[in-house]
């Protein structure tokens, strides 16, 4: 264990290092110091947030470096904060931090909330170059100088030490100042930022945003939370997609605008696309050469200079409307030009809720493209995230060189859960009907009927959720509770808060595996006794999911696990995160599939869950929560 000489070299703030922390924190201290990178697989309850930050900054300031730590969820952003004010408080270190979420979500612009990215973007870049900001004017005298009033609330923010970004909005809104710019400024002096992942993995924000606040990438310990999210948003970063119906919506504003030679180039557009997907019915796809696409258009066009039109036509417009499809097009255009190695371009033909319509995408199936470099050339990274396995996949999925892995074992004692696999029924497609149905829904009634609490289950699908909910409202005797698509943030907090306030006499949950309250949600002690996983959410075996086994079959000869198997499982696993989340918490997880004890899929378990298989779930459940 670490001595009170050592702590305070490493800047930790906690009187008490657990077993497992202690490790992380020496192994995070040899990482940096050693300029290498780190990956960890560290479960809910080890404390890596302060493992990994707090050897980090001391390095940092010892070394001039600074800290970039990312994450995909702002309430992840509250925790390294409240991190760093207790080294703060412990150390009395006054060193600069600053927390960034996206540039839109800080604008006080009424409105501007609803606008896509790049229309916001270009909305807001024109309002500054224009001076027509009154948030932007009062902080910059010009792109490179703050006003003097806003050095003074500079150095205040500063002195003040670790804020989170509502306190920085609270602070741009009373000042009348941009918060992003405040942020901005912060950031230039700042040891520790904490950011999404798109500041550093987005090519077209990451070389901006480093230049703006003066920071060189070898120059940065990066740490990725939730790093699991990681090898999929970078996917998506790099991923772009047109539709019929964006360009019919295209032509409807080329007409509004009196843009007719723009109306004549974007019905030659919805024209190539109907060529493409002609003979196609709803639901079929097929892949598609680059030169399909564009060479159609460059019979009539030019294609680049055809980019270059839409994309001033679209700023026009955004000088009126703020918004512009145009420029989506644009923006689909340009992307349509990349690289060929570690994508796929799909045209579909899809079922709409109203009709059905085509879609054109460029996909990106091989995260490291974009990773690769910008990983390899920090001083040091380290992925970390409490589903992390297997570690050597997520090696190969971001390319990451002179690396590490390690994997922590669950730190909360092994009596205060019950892992079951209930292998009786099973949500394979084929075996789907409503015998099947029913059958599941009665299993779930009986355990979640004889559990003291609240329960969470997680399926698939909205689609078989809602099969198995019109038997389960039947046989359950709780009230339950039902996550509907497209939740907001405000409903689904209050959604929450509801299933919280029935936690004496229990209520249940019915969720999906990858939507809002599969993972990032915190239900400590009584809060939640069970979460049952029902099935498997695997992808559907579409041409993308295809062409991704196979992609990564002819790199790693490991297509079938990267492609399809693990990134299911380690959404099963993250659900199943909800219910354990302190050293004192008890509850079962049980997972309701034949396939959970197949060979293939048992493997996938993290060694120390110790499973049980059980078709004596009742009694066990009973007996668990009699002891």
């Amino acid at each position: 264990m670490v001595s009170n000489e050592r702590k305070k070299e490493l800047l930790f703030p906690y009187d008490i290092v657990r077993d497992e922390q202690n490790k992380l924190l020496l192994l995070t201290d040899a990482t940096i110091e050693n300029r290498r990178n780190l990956i960890v697989h560290a479960p809910t309850g080890l404390g890596k947030t302060a493992a990994a930050l707090a050897p980090a900054l001391a390095h940092a300031i010892k070394k001039d470096l600074t800290i970039l730590f990312l994450t995909s969820r702002h309430t992840q952003h509250k925790i390294a904060i409240d991190t760093l004010k207790e080294i703060k408080n412990k150390y009395g270190n006054n060193f600069g931090s600053v927390s960034i979420i996206g540039k839109k979500w800080m604008c006080l612009v009424p409105g501007v909330q609803t606008l896509y990215g790049k229309d916001f973007l270009e909305y807001c870049k024109k309002a500054r170059e224009e001076r027509k900001c009154d948030f932007y004017n009062n902080i910059r005298k010009t792109a490179t100088k703050f006003t003097d009033s806003a050095d003074i609330l500079l150095k205040q923010i500063h002195n003040k030490g670790p804020m989170d970004t509502k306190e920085v909005i609270n602070q741009g809104d009373m000042h009348k100042m941009c918060p992003y710019e405040i942020s901005l400024g912060m950031a230039s002096k700042a040891k520790v930022i904490i950011a999404d992942y798109y500041y550093l993995f987005n090519e077209h924000i990451n070389q901006n945003f480093l230049a703006r606040i003066n920071k060189d990438l070898d120059k940065l310990i990066v740490i990725v939370d939730e790093a699991h999210n990681l090898p999929y948003r970078l996917k998506d970063l790099a991923s772009e997609f047109l539709t019929s119906v964006v360009v019919d919506r295209s032509i409807k504003e080329a007409k509004k605008f009196g843009y007719d030679n723009t109306v004549e180039i974007l019905e030659e557009i919805k024209h190539t696309l109907d060529k493409l997907s002609q003979g196609m019915s709803p639901g079929d796809e097929k892949t598609i050469t680059r030169n399909m696409f564009e060479g159609s258009l460059n019979d009539k066009y030019d294609y680049d200079q055809l980019i270059g039109d839409l994309a001033h036509v679209a700023d026009s417009i955004r000088e009126v409307n703020k918004r512009s499809y145009i420029g989506g097009i644009a923006n689909f255009m340009e992307m349509w030009q990349g690289d060929e190695e570690g994508f796929v371009r799909i045209i579909s033909y899809k079922r709409g809720s109203r009709e059905p319509f085509i879609s054109l995408s460029y996909r990106c199936l091989d995260a490291s493209v974009v990773s690769k470099e910008i990983i390899n050339n920090t001083h040091s990274t380290i992925l970390m995230s409490g589903t992390l396995l297997p570690t050597s996949m997520y090696k190969e999925l971001l390319g990451v060189e002179s690396v590490q892995e390690v994997v922590f074992k669950d730190p909360f004692p092994k009596d205060n859960r019950l892992n079951l696999i209930i292998p009786k029924t099973t949500t394979k497609y084929t075996s789907r009907n409503e015998k099947m149905y029913e059958e599941i829904a009665t299993t779930l009634a009986e355990m979640v009927n004889k559990i003291p609490g609240n329960s969470a289950i997680f399926f698939p699908s909205y689609f078989l959720r809602d099969q198995v909910l019109r038997h389960f409202d039947v046989k359950s005797i709780k009230t339950v509770f039902s996550e509907q698509p497209g939740l907001g943030k405000d409903e689904k907090q209050a959604l929450l808060e509801n299933f919280k306030s029935y936690k004496d006499i229990g209520a249940v949950l019915l969720a999906v595996a990858s939507g809002s309250f599969g993972e990032g949600i915190d239900l400590p002690g009584d809060l939640l006794k069970a979460v049952i996983v029902v099935g498997l959410p695997l992808s559907q075996p579409d041409l993308e999911t295809k062409s991704l086994i196979e992609y990564f079959d002819k790199k790693f000869s490991k297509g079938w696990d990267y492609g399809y198997l693990f990134p299911a499982f380690n959404k099963t696993l993250q659900n199943a995160g909800r219910c354990i989340r302190s050293g004192t918490d008890r509850g079962i997880i049980a997972f309701l599939d034949e396939r959970y004890v197949w060979k293939n899929y048992r493997r996938c378990f993290p060694e120390d869950w110790d499973m049980v298989v059980s078709t004596n779930y009742m009694g066990m459940i009973e007996e668990f929560f009699d002891s």
